[in-house]
């Protein structure tokens, strides 16, 4: 696929539309789009920052096996 002729394509057929409904509805896809990527950047960077706590959480030593883990949410009255 030549990405600069699929481009140039779309171009040529947003300059040669009359039709507002189909230029909105590009400008919709566009915007949805933009929306989704910051999104997801946004959601990329919070768990990059989770991934660095628990890391610095390993290398602390403050970790537990899964049977201390059970032994742990036990003792929690949740009554």
């Amino acid at each position: 696929m030549d990405i600069k002729a699929e481009i140039k394509w779309i171009e040529t057929a947003l300059l040669e539309s009359k039709d507002p409904t189909f230029i909105a509805a590009v400008k919709n896809m566009i915007t949805s789009l933009r929306k989704v990527k910051e999104s997801s950047s946004i959601k990329q960077a919070e768990e990059d920052a989770l991934m660095e706590e628990a890391e610095a959480d390993i290398k602390a030593g403050r970790i537990y096996s899964i049977e201390e883990s059970h032994s742990i949410v036990d003792s929690w009255n949740l009554k």
